[in-house]
């Protein structure tokens, strides 16, 4: 509990002890107005009691409220079987914490202790006039009890409501864990998977020309493995990155959005060096103009996709075409054609198009992939650009008139 305090700012801190001193004093005014030390004592013990289990950790809430409630019933049973008894105070304070004890156990306790809790300490509540003058008890019972029996119906709606709010933000915490949980197995997904794929292939590459009679040359296979070396180091650098990110999601790292297309130049380049030749068409219109850096990383996101898949699944493919174009100023088209035969893959197979959907849809696009002219297969994404503002229009000048 004092580290806790501790942790807090320092705001809050100067708070929290600000109200402890005001209601140790109420506490203390009110023990006095007893005038009886024994009854004065009392009422400041079992006051801060009922208090102390109001900011008391949540695993120790029961059993410092049920002290509390047990001591406050105690007190009052006595004090009913006292000679000298308080004329015009029976614990405000206390009857403000036993309330609030009510509507503490309604937020964060189950169904069964909140009610066992709740009914306790609101028969405390009921019962703590009683500790008065039994010539005041008229007064108390025509208009004490009645507020007092009226503040409890508050604290059951005040605690109800607190516990819509937590539950409310709990599942809201839990939705946004959930998509930042996606959101890292789509990064780690795009970026590992596409290295590793390559330095796979390679490998195979180097397997399949051997067993057939056909081992390469020694600086054949310097530069074959000079590449798995270099696909290597990048798949190590993603994956510094995506623990960097998990370490502390405010840190930059490679994962960050991309700041433009250009970097589609030397996505398609490094493919073709390890894979069939791969030309990239880009609408010049779209390197002078500033996209948002949720579409440029999507983009990139679909062409890389593509790309790992035409490595994994395609064979005998002879040309891989790879075309970002705007069909007007408001709609983006990324089209990945191959030539590939001898395999049937879809947007539900595997986690890489099917996390690729998810961030297309959630742009407000959409993702086809099939077969093209029977042949050939086709991944296709359409992702609505943001409007251009039109250009504000100048008053009519002494030419204009």
């Amino acid at each position: 509990m004092l580290s806790a305090f501790r942790a807090r700012p320092l705001a809050h801190q100067t708070l929290f002890v600000l109200a402890a001193v005001v209601v140790i004093a109420a506490l203390v005014l009110e023990g006095e107005a007893t005038g009886y030390p024994p009854t004065a004592v009392a009422t400041f013990l079992t006051g801060g009691l009922c208090v102390t289990a109001l900011v008391v950790p949540r695993r120790r809430y029961v059993l410092a409220a049920a002290v509390a409630i047990a001591a406050s019933c105690v007190f009052t049973t006595v004090s009913v079987n006292l000679t000298h008894r308080p004329e015009n105070t029976f614990g405000v304070t206390e009857l403000i914490a036993l309330l609030l004890l009510i509507a503490r156990a309604v937020r964060t306790q189950p169904l069964i202790t909140a009610a066992a809790v709740g009914t306790a300490a609101a028969v405390s509540a009921v019962v703590l006039p009683l500790r008065i003058e039994p010539s005041q008890w008229p007064n108390v019972i025509t208009y004490a009890e009645p507020a007092v029996l009226l503040a409890v119906v508050p604290a059951v709606v005040l605690g109800l409501y607190l516990r819509l709010l937590d539950d409310a933000r709990d599942r809201r915490l839990q939705g946004d864990r959930q998509a930042q949980r996606m959101e890292y197995a789509r990064e780690l997904h795009d970026f590992v998977a596409h290295h590793v794929t390559a330095m796979i292939a390679q490998t195979k590459a180097i397997r399949f020309a051997t067993s057939a009679g056909h081992p390469p040359s020694p600086a054949e296979l310097d530069q074959m493995l000079a590449r798995i070396e270099e696909v290597g180091a990048q798949a190590m650098d993603s994956m510094r990155a995506m623990v960097s990110v998990l370490r502390n999601p405010a840190a930059p790292a490679a994962t960050s959005p991309c700041a433009d297309l250009t970097r589609l130049h030397d996505l398609v380049a490094t493919f073709s060096r390890t894979g069939p030749p791969a030309e990239l068409t880009l609408d010049p219109r779209l390197t002078g103009r500033r996209l948002p850096p949720e579409i440029t990383t999507t983009v990139h996101r679909v062409v890389q996709e593509s790309l790992t898949n035409i490595r994994k699944h395609a064979t005998a493919v002879r040309y891989v075409t790879v075309d970002v174009q705007t069909g007007d100023q408001n709609t983006l088209r990324v089209t990945v054609t191959d030539d590939g035969r001898g395999r049937r893959r879809t947007t539900t197979s595997g986690y890489g198009l099917a996390g690729l959907t998810e961030r297309i849809e959630a742009a407000g696009g959409r993702l086809t992939a099939g077969p093209h002219e029977l042949t050939g297969w086709q991944v296709v994404a359409d992702l609505p650009l943001p409007r251009r503002a039109d250009p504000p229009k100048s008053p009519p000048g002494i030419m204009d008139i």
